[in-house]
């Protein structure tokens, strides 16, 4: 199956950029407040290849995720879930893009290529939808206290 999910934020592409291609510092943006809170990040490698393990609170195994690709002059990057997959998630990709708007707003996709277990895919659709959603949340956040930093500096 396929997800796909488009949002808008308000802030600077470069500043979302800059947190998206630091792809081993996830902790910098996800949420820190929400239903899934990472408890630690443990990397293996350094740019395309490298995988993050995130270890969420609550959760007995980490969600390994492999950065497969990242192309900054279109803004996208390519990802996929390695090891145990959560939520009944066999083959996950995803597919995620900043689209400038030029008015210091970003739309920002994410598009999810899933194989489920059978009889969990809505089990599956429903975490990621979650996840996609903290993902868009943690970033305007981010971008709120760097707005909130500049001005009070």
């Amino acid at each position: 199956m396929k997800i796909v999910v488009e949002s808008e934020l308000r802030a600077d592409p470069e500043f979302l950029w800059g947190l998206i291609a630091d792809y081993g510092n996830i902790e910098a943006w996800w949420p820190r407040n929400g239903p899934l809170q990472i408890d630690r990040v443990e990397l293996d490698g350094d740019g395309v290849g490298m995988v993050r393990h995130i270890y969420n609170v609550g959760f007995p195994h980490p969600v390994s995720e492999q950065l497969v690709g990242l192309e900054p002059e279109a803004l996208r990057w390519q990802l996929t879930i390695v090891g145990d997959q959560p939520a009944g998630i066999r083959e996950y990709l995803a597919t995620g893009q900043l689209h400038p708007r030029g008015d210091g707003t970003c739309g920002i996709s994410y598009v999810g290529e899933v194989e489920a277990e059978a009889g969990r895919e809505e089990e599956a659709e429903d975490f990621l939808r979650g996840a996609y959603n903290l993902m868009f949340d943690g970033l305007q956040e981010a971008a709120d206290r760097q707005a909130g930093n500049a001005a009070a500096g």
